[in-house]
């Protein structure tokens, strides 16, 4: 949790300037060294604030396979190139098929996919199923190419076999109208000109993110209506419900009515809220519809 005590009470950003973003791919194709270069890059935080690689995966188990097991969250507060604020929300979701159930859950917090695919592997039947439960859902993919820094890299025959997994899943033609990002995570450059990569910086994926991923259809003066898709736990407050807002605002201190899975109603106060802020959680009174949020 966050170490901060104090509750943060200044005006939330409009639901027009949040974007949800998962990150799905095959496992060691390069996600979560990409999410990296994201947060070194976002401008969010100051030079040495961020130490090491693969900051993400924290979780001992995760750094000795190498692998991303848990879904986690972050939040990047990004200024675009025309002076424009936006509040990123970054899930980044496991990629190996024994997680699958994790992938299928927090897929629900998103409104938009970045499709991350090896430039020499290609895709991969975990990118597959992956992608599918995204399509059902109706999110829009944003394809990157990564790994481009390699000399046996072929990304057209790689974005051909995108485009023809898209058809044989039975993608729209918005689905199939999709963008592309040439990138390399771990030399921190994307570009949407092939012929400009291997130069630059990482923003490119930014500008794509804001560009293609809807911002959140929200229902403003509505009941509070939210989903939790993963528990957390702490030590010190107990079981933490990680979600998103899809309707109304919800407040810090106020009486909710929970239902389970099995549809038993039980009422219940929010004793702390938080939002997500770079790497960590911000104390704060309120969500506002279209956010993620950490609960007590």
């Amino acid at each position: 949790m966050s170490g901060n005590t104090g509750i943060v009470c200044e005006k939330s950003m409009s639901s027009e300037n949040i974007r949800n973003v998962a990150i799905i791919a095959h496992v060691d194709h390069g996600k979560t060294t990409l999410v990296d270069q994201l947060l070194h890059q976002s401008g969010q935080f100051r030079r040495g604030e961020l130490m090491g690689d693969l900051i993400l995966d924290s979780n001992p188990l995760e750094r000795e396979r190498g692998i991303t097991i848990l879904a986690k969250n972050c939040a990047i507060d990004y200024t675009d190139r025309k002076g424009g604020k936006f509040h990123i929300n970054i899930v980044d979701t496991p990629g190996h098929s024994d997680f699958s159930g994790e992938v299928e859950r927090v897929l629900r917090m998103a409104d938009g996919v970045l499709l991350l695919v090896d430039a020499f592997e290609g895709v991969m039947p975990q990118t597959r199923y992956v992608l599918s439960k995204a399509l059902a859902l109706g999110l829009r993919p944003i394809v990157v190419i990564n790994k481009m820094d390699r000399p046996d890299t072929q990304p057209q025959e790689v974005v051909n076999e995108v485009f023809d997994l898209l058809v044989d899943l039975g993608a729209d033609d918005i689905a199939l109208d999709f963008p592309i990002i040439y990138t390399s995570g771990r030399e921190g450059w994307a570009s949407k000109d092939i012929d400009r990569a291997q130069a630059g910086d990482i923003h490119d994926i930014f500008d794509a993110i804001i560009e293609n991923v809807p911002a959140p259809q929200f229902k403003a003066d509505a009941p509070l209506q939210a989903l939790i898709t993963t528990l957390d736990y702490s030590d010190y407050v107990g079981r933490i419900g990680i979600g998103r807002v899809f309707a109304g605002t919800m407040q810090a201190g106020k009486d909710i009515t929970v239902i389970d899975r099995e549809g038993n109603y039980s009422r219940q106060r929010i004793s702390q809220l938080f939002r997500f802020d770079g790497l960590g959680r911000r104390e704060v009174d309120h969500i506002e519809v279209g956010d993620l949020f950490a609960v007590v």
